[in-house]
């Protein structure tokens, strides 16, 4: 495995106290240590044991951000954004998305959870013994959240939810589902959409795997409700309230994924910059070819460029600094800019490996089958730059 380059050393200092670098290293050891040595294998078997999570949770990554009274610790923005930028170390992002599903499933949990809920379902998930996914996607749209289909009418004590759910990360194993429905069909916007929790033993609750171009090790399924009955107590939130509590858990969502695909790029850039240098071409290192070296330029001035944005911007959303609407505007075309690197860079460090990045096996190789899913999910490109015109009035 390759060691991290020297533009590492462009991290804006101010922004990182020694906790947050004695954090990095914690992270870093445990994804070459817990993740890298397996990530084939996982990916062959598209899945890893679910003995990583109590692992993670050992190790303290599971609860970033969380109370401490349900067995997490807070923390600033960094701290999480170191998270998913070192994990990405252990070369495999379907082990990161399923191992962290609980950062997108258990926020709404926390946000606007019952007292008695929040302390029945986030200790377990923060301990590694339960799962928590995040069920928004159906089959006929993803972002388009107010547009859901998917229903929960009130019956008593209960709702009785009927649809489906699809693409859902964790979707098979997850012990605990945070879902979008509408309880309000006669309003088919934004105001009739509310948060259920739903357990994985519901009656009439069905899962179906999907088989994917990449995350292989990541479970992902499509979810089918017929007639389920939930527990009216299940509701995360006021009725008809769900949407803005989304919209909250999308943001979050981006900028760790743009962080995550920061630190993809850097992977890719460090392996293509290790084998560059080993490689003898006609008696010489490929390092020493110009196209070569400025093939490595290239990535890294995408790489430092990204970086810049992800600091800048989580510094001014943990400050609350700026126009909402401005910050919600750079949050989406940071996540499309972020993307784009993470593909510019496994693209072209699978060329310059040449064959071997061809190859299943390396880190590469890996990346490059994944860049599309990062593309997609959280928000496509198209949606990304969308919502960023609206916010900016263009």
């Amino acid at each position: 495995m390759s060691t991290p380059n020297r533009l590492t050393a462009l991290r804006n200092p101010c922004y990182y106290s020694p906790e947050h670098e004695t954090f990095r290293q914690t992270v870093r050891s445990f994804a070459i240590r817990e993740i890298a040595p397996h990530a084939d294998q996982w990916d062959e078997e598209g899945g890893f044991p679910v003995a990583l999570y109590r692992a993670a949770s050992r190790a303290g990554l599971l609860g970033l951000g969380f109370p401490e009274e349900y067995g997490g610790t807070p923390c600033d923005l960094f701290f999480r954004l170191i998270l998913s930028e070192e994990l990405a170390r252990g070369g495999s992002g379907g082990v990161c998305a399923s191992l962290m599903s609980h950062t997108i499933g258990s926020p709404p949990i926390l946000a606007a959870g019952s007292a008695a809920m929040k302390q029945r379902v986030l200790p377990a998930v923060l301990a590694g013994e339960k799962i928590s996914a995040l069920a928004i996607t159906e089959p006929s749209g993803g972002s388009d959240v107010a547009g859901l289909k998917t229903t929960a009418i009130r019956d008593g004590d209960h709702f009785v939810v009927n649809g489906s759910k699809t693409f859902i990360t964790s979707g098979m194993r997850a012990d605990y589902y945070t879902v979008a429905v509408r309880t309000n069909p006669a309003d088919r916007g934004a105001g009739g959409v509310s948060l259920l929790l739903i357990e994985r033993d519901t009656p009439g609750f069905s899962r179906t795997a999907l088989k994917k171009m990449g995350w292989w090790a990541s479970d992902t399924a499509t979810l089918h409700f017929d007639n389920c009955r939930v527990p009216a107590a299940n509701l995360i939130g006021e009725e008809n309230q769900g949407f803005p509590i989304v919209m909250r858990n999308f943001n979050a969502e981006r900028i760790g994924m743009a962080a995550g695909a920061y630190g993809f790029a850097q992977v890719c850039l460090e392996d293509a910059l290790a084998w560059a240098r080993e490689r003898k071409t006609f008696g010489a290192p490929l390092a020493e070819r110009q196209v070569i070296r400025h093939k490595l330029v290239d990535m890294a001035i995408r790489i430092d460029t990204t970086r810049s944005l992800l600091e800048d911007l989580a510094w001014r959303v943990e400050n609350e600094a700026g126009d909402p609407k401005v910050l919600v505007a750079q949050l989406s075309m940071l996540k499309v800019h972020a993307m784009q690197a993470m593909q510019f860079c496994a693209d072209q460090a699978v060329q310059i490996l040449g064959g071997m990045g061809f190859m299943r096996g390396t880190r590469v190789e890996r990346i490059y089958r994944e860049v599309k899913v990062n593309m997609i999910g959280g928000g496509s490109e198209e949606i990304m730059k969308d919502l960023a015109a609206r916010q900016l009035g263009f």
